[in-house]
């Protein structure tokens, strides 16, 4: 177990965003499941929490209720090696859920996510700081990154 897992209080959907996330990223299991006991009657036997890790990083899910919706203040900023990953988890991601700007969506469980392309950070980190304002400038137009037109900004073309 990791030292620090970031817990998701969900509306008590948890398993259906578990296994909605699980089938987005390739790599990911179910660490572990707790139910709700006596203490609570009216939940007793149903799906308290679930511990599940996907692509490496451990998460724990809970299923709380209604009380504390999800805010942009926390998202999930996932690295994409290249455009098809960019184009598949975006499109997944977002599928009943909204898009906005600079690639960050929300899912239909209403988490917050930055579909980053590497080749992004790369340009963000560049010495040459025209270049990569010219890709910042370029990277603020969009929804969904385009690594093509953010290299372009970047190259000055």
């Amino acid at each position: 177990m990791q030292k620090l897992t970031p817990c998701l209080w969900f509306n008590f959907n948890a398993d259906a965003a578990v296994e909605h996330y699980l089938a987005v990223f390739k790599n990911g299991k179910v660490l572990e499941v707790t139910h709700y006991g006596d203490a609570i009657p009216s939940l007793k036997g149903k799906v308290l929490t679930m511990r599940f890790i996907i692509e490496g990083q451990e998460f724990l899910a809970l299923n709380g209720g209604p009380q504390f919706p999800f805010t942009e203040a926390i998202s999930i900023a996932v690295d994409c090696a290249d455009q098809a990953e960019v184009d598949r988890l975006w499109a997944r991601l977002s599928e009943g859920g909204s898009t906005g700007q600079c690639g960050w969506l929300k899912d239909k469980f209403g988490l917050s996510w930055q579909i980053v392309p590497r080749a992004m950070m790369d340009m963000l980190k560049s010495p040459d700081t025209a270049k990569a304002q010219r890709a910042m400038a370029a990277m603020m137009q969009m929804t969904k990154l385009d690594i093509a037109a953010l290299q372009a900004a970047f190259d000055g073309k």
